[in-house]
């Protein structure tokens, strides 16, 4: 046992676990509802015994042991014995201890993952896209429905509708636990792609807290990423999304100073950038340019990527082709977010007036009323066409929008950076 704080170990141990647990209890309730109702139900239990008996030595296999014994005794009470066990298979139950991993071995099919099969099943075509994502970031990513809902852009009361749609109907069609034939693999990829995009995308820059960035969800979302790359091999959009994350992550080190203060893209010591993430990324990138085809969203945002690694400074930074990518990227996956990068491309190629006229064009789309990106970005632009006083009242309205605390105190540090001449 250890004597740290058991209260922490537990939110500790339940983020890098959860995702896994509610994966194989998935695998063997065959129902993805039920499977999180489960590990909440452990979490609960280690609330209650680790303040009192001690944090086990080993919390991850704790929780799984405690989950799957929490799984029979449900099935037991809610599902006739003998049938649930010919479902998910008379060896779970009577298998001494010792064999019951030989058992989970058995269980596992070309994938040989239990998250991808689980994202998969997520991605199921009886549910919506929006439906399809927003579960398998609450139940494979760990977020919140708040996170999600400014991911999406959306009502907070809007995911959780989905989410709660999205488990009945996976129960209602007895959806089961296995992966579609390879014929409708690639038919499914999109969902899943994009599910990992925001997965990643939540760690890079977290929504909300008083964390800067949610490492572990990066590295989840790249793991499963190079899973994703080996299962289907041919498929330039997955070495795409693979190159894009594996160049993003190589910056995470220079994206905080000593003190744990965030350190924006222009303002990063780029002799920090992980280079072996880098060559990684771009040999990733490098595959999906062989195998050829359209351009696709996460192909063209890794080219994006590799212009900034390419680059040993923001000024030698090749503005005008990721200016050029970006207009490429808003037709082939039309955002408001992507024009809004557009526009900041387009301020560093053409000058700051240039990037503006696009920035206020996305601003009277009222699409981004509540992303603290947007004021951000016009206050750049503002500044430096030295119109100041009109700058700090941006920077300070992004501060104002943005739920994530180091956000905060970067926006708020330029809003009070700002000298307005009157």
């Amino acid at each position: 046992m250890t004597a740290t704080d058991p209260y922490r170990v537990v939110e500790a141990v339940w983020r890098i676990e959860a995702a896994h647990l509610i994966a194989k209890l998935t695998r063997m309730v065959r129902d993805v509802g039920l499977a999180e109702e489960i590990a909440q139900d452990t979490l609960v239990i280690a609330l209650e015994q680790w303040p009192k008996q001690g944090v086990p030595t080993d919390p991850g296999p704790w929780l799984m042991a405690t989950a799957k014994h929490r799984a029979i005794d449900l099935v037991r009470r809610r599902i006739r014995y003998g049938e649930k066990l010919a479902e998910i298979g008379r060896a779970l139950e009577i298998a001494p201890v010792d064999e019951q991993d030989a058992v989970d071995d058995a269980l596992d099919d070309r994938v040989g993952d239990d998250l991808l099969r689980l994202i998969f099943i997520s991605c199921h075509p009886v549910l919506s896209t929006e439906a399809r994502t927003a579960l398998t970031l609450r139940v494979l990513g760990g977020l919140s429905t708040e996170e999600i809902a400014r991911a999406f852009l959306v009502a907070e009361s809007t995911v959780g509708q989905r989410i709660v749609r999205a488990k009945r109907t996976l129960a209602a069609k007895r959806v089961p636990f296995e992966l579609p034939p390879p014929d409708q693999l690639a038919h499914r990829l999109t969902s899943v792609l994009e599910v990992l995009y925001l997965i990643f995308n939540e760690g890079y820059s977290a929504t909300a807290g008083q964390d800067w960035m949610r490492p572990d969800l990066c590295r989840e979302a790249l793991r499963l990423g190079r899973v994703l790359a080996g299962l289907m091999p041919e498929q330039a959009e997955v070495h795409g999304l693979v190159a894009l994350m594996e160049i993003q992550s190589s910056r995470t080190w220079a994206r905080t100073d000593g003190a744990g203060a965030a350190i924006l893209l222009g303002d990063q010591d780029r002799a920090r950038w992980d280079r072996l993430l880098i060559r990684r990324g771009l040999a990733a990138l490098a595959r999906a340019q062989e195998i050829g085809g359209i351009l696709g969203p996460f192909v063209l945002q890794a080219e994006i990527a590799a212009c900034h690694a390419r680059a040993r400074s923001t000024q030698e930074t090749d503005w005008s082709r990721i200016a050029a990518l970006y207009l490429v990227l808003s037709h082939v996956w039309p955002s408001p977010v992507a024009e809004l990068n557009r526009a900041v491309a387009v301020g560093m190629a053409e000058g700051a007036a240039e990037g503006l006229r696009i920035a206020d064009r996305v601003q009277a789309s009222r699409a981004l009323d509540q992303y603290p990106q947007l004021p951000a970005v016009r206050a750049d632009l503002l500044a430096k066409l030295g119109r100041t006083a009109e700058s700090q009242q941006e920077y300070a309205r992004a501060a104002a929008l943005t739920r994530n605390a180091k956000e905060r105190e970067i926006f708020q540090a330029k809003a009070d950076s700002c000298s307005p001449v009157d």
